[in-house]
């Protein structure tokens, strides 16, 4: 395909280029930026909040856990020395009006009046029975739990539903644009996903975490390529298995030997995203840290950390083609549809619209 073919789909859908991690970002980008964090009280959330307003942001911490969210927000308000740097507010997130009220709380505890970065990063992993039903032969037998869906897909749906409302409304914050220069670009319209290595490869223990991290990756896949005509910059992480308390511990035994990923990778890549406001369209995997080094075909390979030429890592850029492949793929075939249109002309519509309404008059499908 011809580069200027994929500079003008680049432009169109309004992808930022792949991720170079050598590019340099400073975390003081974030200063005085208001940040809702769903699930801030543990685990990544905590992470994300405690770096975020070390460096100056004011971080709306929404959580189930009251006594964690509070806590966490009494301590780094203490140790930055600011009322503004943290502020909790209780929030069910499968709870439409609750997260309502976490907004409009957000709204009213940011110093400026306005939200710069929306973070859904809520989510669990219930015992998932979806493949042991038991005994269903009773006239009403009960039917599976799934908090994991309601939690991962439906808080997020509206965690999602929320921020296209309130972001493009902060106050001094312009459309999003992979020509921004993100020191002096203090305003900010950023949702960041958190999908899970489950949103890429089959979980086969856990479906129902399975189907609700592909759905978080489908939202991303999607929202990334219209949420320009909001001027909403939409990125996502996609952690693989990280040492925290969601991890049950029988996957922990199967992973024994192996390697876990770490909190702290995880809030780098999505310290990165956050504060970089060039990155549009972007998802980033998070694993162990590693040393690799790329074959001319461009296969990785674990080496030596003394290797010439090797690199150590744990972030790894997914789905960072998808403009070159499956948004042109889509171009392609709308346009086959198109020509299909007009070659059928008026005559084609005026068929398919006497047959709709002789459908619905006699009941026909």
């Amino acid at each position: 395909m011809a580069a200027s073919q994929l500079t003008g789909m680049s432009s169109y859908i309004k992808q930022s280029p792949p991720l170079d991690f050598g590019i340099p970002y400073v975390d003081s980008w974030v200063k005085d930026r208001t940040i809702i964090v769903t699930g801030g009280a543990s685990g990544f959330g905590a992470g994300f909040a405690r770096r975020w307003a070390t460096n100056g942001a004011t971080v709306i911490l929404g959580d189930v856990d009251v006594e964690k969210g509070d806590a966490l927000a009494r301590a780094l308000r203490n140790e930055t020395g600011r009322e503004s740097a943290a502020h909790f507010v209780h929030c069910d997130v499968t709870d439409w009006q609750s997260q309502v009220n976490l907004f409009k709380e957000a709204i009213r505890l940011s110093p400026h009046g306005g939200i710069d970065t929306v973070v859904a990063n809520a989510g669990i992993q219930a015992k998932d029975r979806l493949q042991e039903p038991g005994d269903l032969s009773a006239a009403s037998p009960s039917p599976p739990n799934l908090a994991t869906v309601d939690v991962n897909v439906t808080g997020v749906l509206y965690t999602t539903h929320l921020a296209c409302y309130w972001l493009p409304r902060n106050p001094g914050s312009k459309p999003c644009n992979m020509n921004s220069v993100p020191g002096k670009q203090t305003r900010d319209r950023h949702l960041l996903l958190l999908g899970s290595v489950a949103s890429l490869a089959p979980i086969a223990a856990a479906p129902l975490y399975a189907t609700s991290k592909h759905a978080v990756l489908g939202l991303f896949r999607s929202l990334r390529a219209t949420s320009h005509l909001q001027g909403i910059r939409v990125n996502i992480i996609l952690p693989y298995f990280i040492d925290t308390t969601i991890v049950p511990v029988i996957a922990k035994v199967a992973l024994a030997g192996g390697g876990m990923g770490k909190v702290e990778d995880v809030v780098e890549a999505g310290t990165r995203l956050v504060a970089d406001t060039r990155i549009l369209g972007r998802g980033i995997v998070v694993g162990p840290k590693m040393n690799v080094k790329q074959d001319d075909s461009g296969e990785w390979h674990l080496v030596s950390k003394n290797e010439q030429g090797s690199t150590k890592t744990a972030l790894w850029e997914v789905h960072a083609d998808d403009f070159e492949e499956v948004e042109v793929f889509t171009r392609r075939v709308v346009k086959l549809l198109y020509a299909v249109e007009l070659a059928r002309g008026w005559v084609g519509w005026a068929t398919d619209m006497l047959t709709l309404v002789r459908n619905q008059i006699f009941g026909q499908r």
